[in-house]
């Protein structure tokens, strides 16, 4: 067998008007089988400054291929376990040595001979070494940077972007940002009930000019915050965490901001909202604390539809509690057929939560972490599920993160059309941007910025 060898050759393709790279074969056979000669791990810090996992996969030609594992503050029940060291004594018990040992000794035993392009193959490995049902034995965490470092040093391996390497030849969808602006709830100290207020540039022409325009809007805010003398610091995903009078205020605010930058609220920049109700679910009540306001699930349907009247909200992320699926049938009956009704702690990535959502129909759109089920082979499984079923897919980051932009490759691998990955600001979150903004300028004409499209199952 010989290795597939790719050159700087270019030819053009009359019929988009552009170039486009050259696969040249030195062999007509295509080298299958390359070993994993070693793995590695290490503990890094993530941007909330807590340690998490960093793995490289080394292969038999040199060939490393690197990733690092995010980590969420406001996590569903049903998510699967990062293992963490629990010694108070360093790191506030939060070190991930012990998945890193996990992953230096069991999982590198495992790994090492096996044929890098095996993803699937290894990833079930991995499942079966762990051998739970959540992978609290290895750690999701442990298990998640093998899974990606795998296929980025398969992808460096052939020569082929990321994106390419999972996507195949028509990945080629950039993301519509859903961008983080008003943090409140678990990522932020201050006054705000509900957890991300953010925009969409549906309306944008290019994610280009979708990622200029966020920027305006985020600068327009800033100042509008000051001027009324709100506290502009930062929350863990770039947005201002303000001491608000109100929820609602958060919305007002928000608007405001969109017309001072110049744009159309509802026609270029739409709304979304991330309520991450299970946060303050209690006794089958919604109560939100500084609003004063204790509600049933119906009530709490009401409430997020009269926000919907009123505002140009396109999506509403975990408008219900995990465990409430009636709640959930309620609100999807109300606003299902008009907004993007998207599940996280609801379904945490996991095809059976999901499948069990498609049968109940609840919700219409599926939120994806990679972290919550722990393979790259689960979560592909899971976008599928949610495509075959109608249910959009949105990319997502979590709050705690590093520099790593699989996300971003992912994105437009699958062709999702949508990616949540905070506010333009603090480099952890402009890193997966930056890496749209190259893969972007990579595909050229090839690339697709669908907006509104990008919400195909609502009525727009």
């Amino acid at each position: 067998m010989h290795k597939l060898v790719i050159v700087k050759y270019f030819f053009r393709d009359n019929t988009i008007g552009t170039y486009l790279p050259m696969i040249i074969k030195e062999e007509i056979i295509m080298k299958q089988y390359v070993e994993i000669v070693d793995v590695l791990a290490r503990q890094i810090l993530d941007s909330r400054c807590f340690p998490t996992v960093e793995v490289e996969v080394v292969l038999e030609d040199g060939t490393i291929g690197r990733a690092a594992v995010p980590s969420g503050a406001s996590t569903g029940i049903y998510e699967a376990v990062e293992l963490r060291d629990d010694d108070k004594t360093k790191y506030q018990g939060k070190g991930v040595l012990k998945a890193v040992q996990n992953v230096n000794e069991t999982i590198a035993t495992e790994l090492i001979g096996m044929n890098v392009f095996d993803q699937t193959l290894i990833d079930e490995s991995l499942i079966v070494l762990d051998g739970t049902d959540n992978k609290s034995k290895l750690g999701a965490n442990a298990i998640l940077g093998v899974s990606l470092a795998v296929a980025d040093a398969a992808a460096k391996y052939l020569g082929l972007p990321l994106y390419q390497y999972i996507g195949g030849v028509n990945a080629k969808v950039l993301p519509v940002p859903m961008m983080n602006i008003i943090n409140g709830g678990k990522h932020a100290d201050n006054s705000v009930d509900l957890q991300e207020f953010m925009i969409m540039p549906a309306g944008a022409q290019s994610f280009s000019d979708a990622l200029r325009m966020s920027a305006e809007v985020y600068h327009s805010l800033k100042k509008i915050l000051n001027d009324k003398g709100y506290a502009t610091g930062v929350g863990d995903e770039g947005g201002f965490a303000p001491n608000l009078k109100s929820n609602e205020e958060a919305l007002q605010v928000i608007i405001e901001a969109i017309n001072k930058a110049g744009y159309k609220p509802g026609e270029e920049i739409f709304i979304a909202i991330d309520c991450a109700s299970s946060e303050y679910y209690k006794d089958g009540k919604y109560v939100l604390e500084h609003e004063g306001k204790t509600l049933d699930a119906t009530e709490m349907a009401d409430f997020l539809a009269a926000w919907v009247e009123k505002y140009p909200i396109i999506s509403i992320e975990d408008g219900m509690a995990e465990e409430d699926w009636e709640g959930w049938k309620v609100l999807t009956d109300k606003l299902g057929g008009k907004i993007q009704l998207v599940g996280d702690d609801l379904f945490v990535t996991n095809t059976e939560r999901l499948s069990t959502g498609i049968q109940k129909k609840v919700a219409n759109s599926i939120l994806i972490k990679l972290n919550q089920i722990g393979t790259l082979t689960e979560t592909l499984n899971a976008i599928e599920m949610a495509n075959r079923a109608g249910y959009t897919a949105v990319i997502s980051h979590r709050s705690g993160e590093t520099e790593d932009t699989t996300i971003a490759d992912l994105v437009v691998a699958v062709n999702a059309g949508q990616i949540k990955t905070g506010a333009p600001a603090r480099s952890e979150r402009v890193a997966k941007y930056n890496q749209l903004l190259r893969i972007e300028e990579e595909l050229d004409e090839i690339g697709e910025y669908r907006g509104l499209g990008a919400f195909f199952n609502i009525k727009k």
